[in-house]
């Protein structure tokens, strides 16, 4: 349970600190004195969200802190105690922490440890669950009429929406990865269309390394052949000719040779002679071979012209030489593949979309026959409960409406149909219902819900909106009742609905600061009376006593009832 409650810092508050007993608590006061700022503490503690707007204009930080008593079902409770207290007994204490400063950065603690705010708010969910007026208003939403439904389904139903949630947005993703897919189905075919056009012009022209300059220097040739061969002709001429170079390299050297009999010295000069006289020779030879390669060839010209002329077409689209466009042609038949594959990704992604379909719908008919069997019952428990709240006649009726398509909650939505009394029409909660009817009906369902979850403390802040009397002395034993098997606590203005409370705080303000004080004895019987009819005199003070008298007599019939305070 809820064992201690501080608050600092926080709106009219200074420094506030209560400390709660098993069964019904309630807070009291004066309106305006800050009675809803103590479980807006809470919340703070439990992880809501913080603005530095809570924060007293003379504080630099608000704060919260709640200190709860507990055993540890949860594995994600058990976890944090294990964690900031060593191994837990039977009963453990955990204390969540939040502050927030005036210049709007927050802190979040849990048993002493920083934490995210979110840590907060997932183990808040599991210790305290808090109901206002706008969570009464929020009971005619169909959303939350349905959720309502769902946990009152039982955990088996709740696991298997969630296990339909899952599924759901798988199905859901599946179909937008298959839209995106078709969307550019287009842009896809058309260059698909590119690259098989351009593996196709490359693998072609059947391109080699080294190719086009092998070619510029054919075309050279060709092109200057005619001259090339008149230079040749006058170069052998030169050499071979009678009397040219050859002729008068051999006669040199044999003129060497026979001074080299005369003058033994002379002999390293007609070896070079000689040398000269062969080289020559070998020399026009190669000039005549060279000058019988050289053809005048139009036709050649042309070829070669035309295969250059192709090769830097590919040289100005796809690379600067060889090598580049065949780089460019591994990487289009990569991509023309990865483009190809999609398709098989189409086909898969269909078939896992029809899969998740079936699969969905065969999960939401098991949705579907679970809130069919639950609605009636819910109904029927319902339509109890309003009758213990002054509301006798009334009638509740649960219609599931059918949704046009699956939605993230399955094939249907659920409507609380309410009728105020007899021979009335049942018609939509939230255009039949009254504020009180609302507060009433949000108790209704907490009430119904009590048995089937395990949060053990359930706060209510302005659960008494739009009633009085009778009414609100049934719902005072309503909420006894539950406080029979939960820790509840109650912001309150009605005498009627403080009176059974097993422990008693009034908040009041003095110069502007909230003030917070447990009552007993006669200090309590005060308040009572001061709620009865605004003063203290003897005939209030004794319909107080009388009216804490009935209530503790009949919260101890239901204590009998009920086993005792859990």
């Amino acid at each position: 349970m809820l064992e201690e409650l501080h608050v600092a810092g926080l709106g009219v508050i200074e420094d506030a600190t209560l400390s709660l007993s098993p069964g019904l608590n309630v807070l009291t006061g004066e309106t305006g004195a800050g009675k809803t700022l103590i479980t807006t503490g809470l919340a703070l503690a439990l992880g809501a969200r913080a603005s530095q707007s809570v924060v007293r204009p003379e504080a630099l930080t608000a704060g919260a802190e709640a200190r709860f008593r507990l055993d540890l079902p949860d594995a994600e409770v058990r976890a944090w105690v294990e964690e900031s207290v060593g191994e837990p007994e039977a009963f453990a204490e955990l204390i969540l922490a939040r502050t927030v400063g005036a210049d709007g950065r927050s802190a979040a603690r849990v048993g002493g440890k920083l934490a995210p705010a979110s840590v907060l708010s997932s183990l808040g969910s599991k210790l305290v669950e808090i109901h206002g007026q706008s969570q009464a208003e929020r009971l005619g939403a169909p959303a939350a009429q349905l959720e309502f439904l769902n946990r009152f389904a039982g955990r088996d139903h709740l696991e298997q929406l969630s296990r339909y949630r899952e599924v759901f947005a798988e199905l859901r993703h599946a179909r937008a990865d298959l839209e995106a897919l078709e969307l550019h189905e287009r842009d896809r075919e058309r260059e698909k269309d590119l690259l098989q056009y351009q593996i196709r012009e490359i693998e072609a022209a059947n391109v080699v390394v080294g190719e086009v300059a092998s070619l510029e220097e054919e075309e050279a040739r060709l092109t200057h052949a005619e001259r090339i061969l008149e230079l040749v002709a006058r170069a052998e001429d030169a050499v071979g000719s009678d009397g040219g170079a050859a002729d008068a390299l051999r006669q040199a050297a044999a003129t060497l040779q026979a001074a080299e009999a005369l003058v033994p010295g002379v002999g390293v000069v007609a070896g070079r002679a000689i040398s000269a006289a062969a080289e020559t020779e070998d020399l026009l030879a190669d000039i005549r071979s060279y000058r019988e390669s050289v053809q005048v060839d139009p036709a050649r010209l042309t070829e070669v012209a035309e295969r250059l002329h192709a090769l830097k077409g590919l040289q100005r689209k796809y690379g600067e030489h060889e090598e580049a466009i065949l780089v460019f042609l591994q990487q289009a038949r990569q991509r023309l593949a990865e483009l190809e594959d999609e398709r098989g990704a189409r086909s898969e992604l269909e078939a896992r979309t029809t899969r998740l379909g079936g699969q969905v719908a065969s999960l939401a008919a098991s949705l579907t026959d679970r809130r069919q069997e639950a609605a009636p019952r819910l109904a029927a428990a319902l339509a109890e409960e309003v009758q213990h709240l002054g509301m006798p006649g009334a009638t509740v009726r649960i219609e599931l409406i059918a949704n046009a398509e699956f939605g993230p909650d399955g094939a249907e939505s659920a409507e609380i149909r309410f009728a105020g009394g007899p021979k009335q029409q049942p018609l939509p909660l939230a255009r039949t219902a009254s504020g009180g009817e609302l507060s009433r009906m949000m108790l209704a369902c907490r009430t119904v819900l009590s048995d089937l979850d395990d949060v053990p403390t359930l706060v209510f802040d302005e659960v008494d909106a739009g009633i009085g009397g009778r009414t609100a002395q049934a719902v005072g034993a309503r909420l006894a009742h539950l406080a029979s098997r939960r820790q509840v606590v109650v912001v309150t203005h009605l005498a009627q609905i403080a009176a059974p409370a097993d422990r008693h705080f009034v908040v009041s303000k003095e110069n502007g600061i909230a003030r917070v004080r447990q009552v007993d004895g006669e200090q309590r019987v005060e308040e009572i009376a001061r709620m009865l009819s605004g003063t203290t005199g003897d005939v209030s003070l004794a319909h107080a006593r009388e009216l804490i008298g009935d209530e503790g007599s009949r919260r101890r019939r239901v204590r009998a009832g009920a086993g005792g305070v859990r």
